[in-house]
């Protein structure tokens, strides 16, 4: 295989820096002139700048004092060549635009991922894929390694993205349980069934007989658990299981599910929603149709992100910032070590929030 030597200008153990004194032509500092200064050979001081690896302490302090001296910025694109990084990070939402936007879960969890990446100065790239074309393109720019890792959320059945990942090694951490490759792939939860549960048991408990589920989507782990929980509550009681309508998880899909609850029962008192976006349609059909809340019908959502506590909503928390955080520092030290396992899994408890809805 021939042997490829970069031009001086720009190297692959570091290249020509930008911006301070010094350097030929340009005005840069070079990686020569930080070695010089430093004192070692022009291999240590590019091993040094590129993340230390097999650098003693006082050649570490050599170069940090030297590159600070002559004002020395290595060439992004040649840094990488080394260090085989983009110093970039995916979150990957297989949903339309619309509803990332609008949906409290999503800006929670953007917000929660920057908050971890932005101190180590790492870029957050938000890739949003719908199924088709959207999701095929996206699957290329991953496999052509254009980020580091990538975190996924609201993944549905048929996306199938954990196999994808898991086929590609890419480090990658999912923010809820993969319906696939769930061995494979590491991923952060809640204990999504015991908070269904806990939402139906607390109707239970202030005596509601008649307990409607507005159910999410049955494609998202998350929607098929909750749904699990609020069954297991309600069989525990000795009570009937058959008033479920499906949701979407928004606030449209909430008020559709309980127009049809109450078409067919309408003696319901109380409705377990799967969202708080979902109990907030659930509540605005209510008090169109004259129902009192918690009077006639008492209401549970489930996620507490802002909206329960605006609309006095008695809900579940689920701990999506602490969530996204913890993810992003999975995948992170995915990157930084090849070593650690690919398929950790860590769940939250989640937490009753009573307010005045129930």
């Amino acid at each position: 295989m021939p042997r490829v030597t970069p031009p001086p200008s720009e190297s692959a153990d570091g290249g020509a820096g930008s911006g301070g004194p010094g350097g030929a032509g340009s005005g840069a500092p070079t990686l020569d002139e930080v070695a010089r200064l430093a004192g070692v050979s022009r291999a240590t001081a590019s091993r040094a700048i590129n993340g230390g690896n097999r650098v003693s302490a006082s050649a570490q302090a050599a170069v940090d004092a030297a590159v600070t001296t002559l004002g020395y910025t290595p060439n992004p694109a040649a840094r990488s060549l080394v260090t085989r990084r983009t110093d970039s990070v995916a979150l990957v939402v297989p949903e339309p635009d619309e509803r990332v936007f609008s949906d409290p879960f999503f800006i929670h969890t953007l917000r929660s991922v920057n908050r971890v990446l932005a101190p180590k100065d790492l870029q957050l790239v938000l890739l949003l894929a719908q199924p088709g074309e959207e999701e095929r393109r996206m699957l290329r720019y991953l496999r052509r390694r254009h980020i580091d890792g990538a975190i996924v959320v609201s993944h549905h059945r048929s996306d199938r993205l954990p196999d994808h990942l898991a086929a590609l090694g890419m480090p990658c951490v999912f923010v809820g349980r993969p319906w696939t490759s769930a061995d494979k792939v590491a991923y952060v939860d809640t204990d999504n069934l015991g908070g269904g549960r806990a939402a139906t048991e607390l109707l239970v408990e202030q005596g509601c007989a008649r307990i409607a589920n507005i159910a999410g989507p049955d494609d998202m782990a998350a929607g098929r658990d909750r749904l699990d929980g609020w069954r297991a509550a309600m069989q525990a009681a000795g009570l009937a299981d058959d008033l479920v309508e499906p949701g979407d998880f928004t606030e449209a899909g909430g008020a559709a599910a309980t127009e049809a609850l109450l078409e067919r029962c309408p003696e319901l008192d109380g409705i377990v929603a799967a969202s708080d976006l979902m109990a907030a349609g659930a509540l605005q059909v209510l008090a169109r149709m004259g129902r009192r809340v918690p009077q006639d019908v008492r209401v549970v959502g489930y996620d507490d992100l802002g909206l329960a506590e605006t609309a006095a909503l008695t809900t579940v928390r689920n701990p999506i910032g602490e969530m996204a955080e913890q993810a992003t520092r999975m995948l992170l030290e995915q990157i930084d070590d090849e070593r650690v396992p690919r398929a950790l899994r860590v769940i939250f408890p989640p937490a009753l929030v009573r307010r005045g809805t129930a």
